[in-house]
C-alpha cells in the first residue's frame, strides 16, 4: 500500500468518525447520503479510502454532520495528501510554464541534486530545441494549453544553477535516454554535442549506464533527490513528491546502486559519441 493510499484511508476514518459522533447522534450512511444528495456508494468510497474527496465534499460533510468547524482540519489533511501526489491534469491546467516555475524555485533552494533519467535527456542539460519537442509531445498527450515557448524559456533559465559555485548535479542517465528519437536527428545531434561539452563542468558529475552494463536493479522510473529533504518521481498521470525521510533514503539507495553500473569521464563520452555517430550512419 502506498503512502498516498494510507493517507486517504486515514482521512476516510476521520469522516466516518464525524458521521458516527455527530452532535445530534449517530447518522447512518444512508441518512447522510440522502442529506447530501449523494449516492450511498460515494459515502462508502470516501469512508473506505477508495475515492479522493474534493474540498467541497469535505465542507459539505462537515456541515451535514453538524461539525462545520472540522472543515479546516479535513482540508488540511486533504492538502497534505495531495502534496504527495500531484496529478498532471491539475498541474498543467494553466500550461507547462507554471510547472517549470515551480521547479525553478525548488532547484534554486537546492545545493546538491541526485538524478536518475531513463527515458530522456535531463532538463538541466537540454538544448532549447530538444526541450521544445519534449513539451510539444506532452502538450499533445495531456491536452494542455500550448505555451511551449514560455515553458522552454523558463526551463533554460533553470540551467543557470549549473554555473553557480558550490552547486552539484549528480546525474545518471540510462543509454536509452540518449537513443530515444524524441526529436529530428539534427536536433538530437546538437543535444548530444551539448552533453559531450558538459562533461568536465565543476558542478556536474555525469554518468551513463550503458546497455551492456551489469545492473543490480531494473532501470525503473526517473527521479530527482533535492539535497536530502525531498524525492520526486513521476509517471504518466502524476508526480510523487516524497519528503518522508524513509522514502528519501530509499531513493538515495536506488541512486547509489545505479551509480555502481555507470561509467564517467572519457568512458561516458565514448558512449555518447557512439550514439552521436549512429545519427550520421
Amino acid at each position: 500500500m502506498t503512502d498516498f493510499q494510507k493517507a486517504r484511508e486515514v482521512l476516510g476514518l476521520r469522516l466516518r468518525e464525524l458521521r458516527e459522533s455527530s452532535p445530534e447522534g449517530r447518522i447512518t450512511g444512508t441518512a447522510l447520503a440522502e442529506r447530501l444528495g449523494w449516492g450511498q456508494s460515494k459515502i462508502s468510497k470516501l469512508e473506505n479510502g477508495r475515492q479522493t474527496a474534493t474540498p467541497d465534499d469535505l465542507r459539505q460533510w462537515a456541515e451535514a454532520t453538524g461539525r462545520p468547524e472540522a472543515y479546516a482540519e479535513l482540508h488540511g489533511r486533504l492538502k497534505s495528501l495531495e502534496s504527495q501526489i500531484r496529478s498532471w491534469r491539475r498541474q498543467l491546467a494553466a500550461g507547462h510554464r507554471p510547472v517549470q516555475e515551480t521547479w525553478n524555485a525548488l532547484v534554486a533552494d537546492t545545493r546538491v541534486m541526485h538524478v536518475w533519467e531513463n527515458n530522456a535527456v535531463n532538463g538541466m542539460l537540454q538544448t532549447a530545441d530538444y526541450a521544445r519537442h519534449i513539451f510539444q509531445h506532452y502538450e499533445t498527450l495531456q491536452n494542455s494549453p500550448r505555451d511551449t515557448d514560455d515553458a522552454v524559456r523558463v526551463r533554460m533559465q533553470r540551467q543557470s544553477w549549473l554555473y553557480q559555485p558550490g552547486n552539484r548535479l549528480n546525474l545518471l542517465m540510462w543509454e536509452g535516454a540518449l537513443r530515444a528519437q524524441l526529436c529530428p536527428p539534427t536536433v538530437m545531434a546538437a543535444q548530444l554535442d551539448r552533453l559531450l561539452g558538459a562533461i568536465g563542468m565543476d558542478t556536474l558529475n555525469l554518468g551513463v549506464v550503458p546497455f551492456g552494463a551489469s545492473l543490480r536493479l531494473p532501470p525503473g522510473n526517473p527521479f530527482w533527490i533535492f539535497d536530502s529533504r525531498l524525492a520526486i518521481t513521476d509517471d504518466w498521470d502524476a508526480e510523487r513528491w516524497l519528503d518522508d525521510s524513509h522514502a528519501v533514503a530509499t531513493y538515495q539507495r536506488v541512486w547509489a546502486t545505479l551509480n555502481r553500473s555507470a561509467v564517467f569521464g572519457a568512458e561516458a563520452q565514448q558512449v555518447i559519441a557512439q550514439v552521436r555517430h549512429r545519427l550520421q550512419a
